[in-house]
């Protein structure tokens, strides 16, 4: 069995069984012309369907769900997280301040806030917000849930991998956006506990991709957070990665990156030619079918993993204007 960074599949059985009543079971669709560009067929797990419109919910509802006695809960992210960590406290009825960079959209703040958070915007990256983060677990006794480096976080987003195949049984690729590697992670952890030949392909951005970045130089290191269309995988890994670095290293079969106008074009099939709104994490995978650089050779899914984008950017995307 498969368990590195000491986080083990029965952590993400006992996470599904956990999490059961706080997340949707999302739905798999095929894709006609994804799989006519694949060459085989091609599934896209719609997690941007989740109640959060993100995959994050699942990871932050089973670390609170784990919380003992805490004067309330705190992270630092680039929206989705903390839209999700939001959800979960107030399912719980726990205060949440989140905090997030000048670099978040502003959508992804307000969505924060109506949940009854607090979106605290403090510095220009992610590794600055994170130092607001520490300051309230230090002073304030909130407890930090990081969004991604973290085993009930990990373990929180395995349930998807265990979900994809009890729906696509026969899958032999996943296609998993990559950013902190939190959801590559725990989808490789459960998909290769079950089927250890299965491939776990990452994709990411070219502008600033931190797992990439670190990966190359072998060990976890810092880089300048650019603005990008897939703004979801933004952010830095820390330099005191304690899981995800090691998971994603020993998991991930491939790492596909993609430039803005490859990201756009996945963007704007996904909504012309499979009906689906999504952000520009979630559409790597589409985007790098179109681009060629990803294959079917047996049946692929592509995860979804977020639809949190701003309706006017979406709609430029869409007309080309962007």
């Amino acid at each position: 069995m498969v368990e590195p960074g000491d986080i083990t599949f029965e952590d993400i059985q006992a996470a599904s069984g956990r999490i059961r009543d706080m997340v949707r079971v999302t739905p798999v669709k095929p894709s006609a012309t994804l799989s006519g560009l694949a060459g085989g067929p091609v599934w896209l797990k719609c997690e941007h369907r989740q109640e959060t419109g993100a995959f994050k919910l699942r990871g932050a509802s089973n670390a609170v769900a784990r919380l003992g006695d805490v004067a309330g809960v705190t992270t630092a992210s680039t929206g989705n997280h903390g839209r999700a960590l939001a959800h979960a406290a107030r399912q719980l009825g726990l205060p949440a301040v989140i905090c997030v960079s000048k670099l978040v959209p502003q959508n992804k703040l307000d969505a924060i806030n109506a949940l009854g958070a607090e979106a605290r915007v403090t510095g220009m990256s992610q590794d600055q917000a994170f130092e607001e983060a520490r300051r309230l677990q230090r002073d304030e006794g909130f407890a930090l849930i990081p969004p991604f480096d973290h085993p009930d976080v990990i373990a929180g987003q395995g349930t998807l991998g265990l979900e994809i195949l009890d729906q696509v049984p026969d899958a032999g690729a996943i296609a998993v956006p990559l950013s902190g590697g939190g959801l590559l992670a725990g989808v490789a952890l459960a998909a290769k506990a079950l089927r250890p030949d299965i491939r776990i392909i990452g994709i990411s951005m070219k502008r600033g991709a931190a797992m990439a970045a670190s990966l190359h130089a072998g060990q976890p290191v810092e880089v300048e957070e650019l603005e990008t269309l897939a703004d979801s995988l933004g952010g830095g890994i820390g330099t005191a990665n304690r899981y995800t670095f090691r998971m994603v290293r020993d998991l991930m079969d491939d790492l596909i990156l993609l430039s803005e106008a490859e990201i756009a074009a996945g963007i704007r099939h996904l909504a012309v030619e499979d009906a689906e709104t999504v952000e520009g994490a979630a559409a790597v995978g589409a985007a790098a079918v179109l681009a060629g650089k990803l294959k079917a050779d047996s049946p692929l899914v592509l995860i979804l993993s977020g639809g949190n984008i701003d309706p006017a950017r979406h709609a430029a995307i869409v007309k080309g204007e962007i």
